[in-house]
């Protein structure tokens, strides 16, 4: 049933289904653009093909233990690191002693480190005391290709995995 309301085209932006005939499926991404890599090296119409992730996965990779220290240690330096560099901007801007931004900054960005990252850990009260990384990850990486050309696609990913 098509929308009354709808003209037929594709919205700009918008995401769409992949679309194409599979020539190869593999279980990481590497291997995937190894795979369209050799297609482009080999002179094929690599417009033509698309890497789609199937099985998607959010992973979250714990780091490490938070603790207090932690969390005030990196408060401070990511906080000085801001500051310093406010601090080196407005001191090439300010005339008279350069060094007084600099501290200003300095310390400014420290309290405002440690602030930063000390309330959303006392937020969680003792349930997040741990540091991690989120990943989306696939569990295989399919290739695929226009219709018109992926025959000869597949025959020359074969030549790639003999």
């Amino acid at each position: 049933m098509t929308n009354p309301m709808s003209s037929g085209r594709q919205t700009p932006g918008l995401p769409t289904p992949p679309k194409g005939w599979p020539i190869g499926s593999y279980s990481t991404y590497a291997e995937a653009q190894r795979a369209v890599d050799y297609l482009s090296d080999e002179n094929f119409t690599v417009q033509d093909v698309t890497i789609v992730g199937v099985d998607l996965m959010q992973v979250e990779r714990v780091i490490g233990r938070l603790t207090w220290g932690k969390v005030i240690g990196g408060g401070v330096v990511s906080g000085a690191w801001l500051g310093l560099f406010f601090g080196l901007l407005v001191s090439l801007v300010v005339s008279g002693n350069a060094l007084v931004p600099i501290l200003f900054g300095l310390v400014g960005g420290i309290v405002f480190g440690v602030i930063s990252t000390t309330i959303p850990y006392a937020a969680t009260r003792g349930q997040r005391d741990f540091a991690s990384t989120m990943q989306l990850v696939a569990g295989r990486y399919d290739v695929l290709c226009d219709p018109k050309s992926a025959e000869k696609a597949r025959d020359m990913l074969a030549r790639l995995n003999p």
